[in-house]
């Protein structure tokens, strides 16, 4: 049975497609056993990672199961397709390259006679400046603290960006992204703001920060799971179907980002 849920992405990128509001219809599925593919593009590590599985039922609580076997390449341009060699059950490995910005990476997997294909284009790079925290001024008893990045966005854009927050070594599994719909060319402090269910930030805790600058067809898969509050495997992975830029349809996403890292230590 699938559930429809609807929900409005205010972001002045898509307004300018449309002239209004996007209305995006998001099913959410009972039913088991679609390609999760989990792909990721980095200008940082030369080890770059595309991981498959099979989707969780939405109302169960099992894990997801990995997908062995399948055909994984990356290719870059005109240039020789990077194989991606499984090293364990579901995880997929391409070592010896690193992701160049503006560059267009097309990622295929062949997987029980079907091929799947994503293309995604990695942004420029945009610099990090800090990670700073301070009291949560939600919080009456003064014990929270609340975590903030801080860069300053480009004149020239659009610019998406998703971060990936660690809380003593723990991944915050909600999506946190934000635009410039707002900020265009101007100093940002983005508050990775935290509701009740997730863990909290006391004084003394240590925190790290991935910016990603991200494409718009990732920020969109990425915001859409923020706004519905999903938060599956990996993250971000559920049994839900977001718009994403895998085709034919599968669950996941294919992203091609610049990435940056910073921590502190929460006072």
């Amino acid at each position: 049975m699938i559930n429809k849920i609807r929900f409005t992405i205010f972001s002045v990128l898509l307004c300018a497609l449309s002239g209004c509001e996007k209305v995006v219809e998001l099913d959410l599925r009972n039913d088991i056993g679609q390609l999760v593919i989990e792909g990721n593009i980095n200008n940082l590590s030369e080890r770059q990672t595309v991981r498959l599985s099979t989707n969780v039922s939405f109302s169960g609580g099992q894990s997801t199961d990995p997908v062995s076997g399948a055909e994984v390449t990356v290719s870059e341009g005109t240039q020789s397709d990077h194989i991606f060699r499984e090293t364990t059950a579901g995880t997929y490995i391409a070592d010896g390259f690193r992701g160049t910005p503006g560059r267009s990476y097309t990622l295929r997997v062949i997987n029980g006679g079907t091929t799947y294909t994503a293309v995604s284009v990695m942004p420029a790079v945009v610099e990090l400046d800090s990670v700073s925290s301070r009291i949560d001024d939600f919080d009456i008893q003064g014990n929270d603290r609340q975590v903030s990045v801080h860069y300053r966005d480009p004149v020239d854009g659009p610019n998406q960006y998703r971060f990936v927050f660690y809380i003593d070594g723990v991944m915050v599994r909600r999506p946190f992204v934000n635009n410039d719909m707002l900020s265009n060319g101007r100093n940002v402090r983005f508050d990775l703001r935290l509701l009740s269910e997730d863990p909290e930030v006391r004084s003394g805790a240590n925190v790290r920060v991935e910016m990603q600058c991200v494409d718009l067809p990732v920020y969109t898969y990425w915001f859409s799971l923020r706004q519905q509050g999903l938060n599956g495997a990996g993250g971000g992975v559920t049994p839900s179907n977001p718009p994403n830029n895998i085709s034919p349809t599968a669950l996941g996403y294919f992203s091609a980002h610049t990435a940056q890292i910073k921590s502190t230590t929460v006072r």
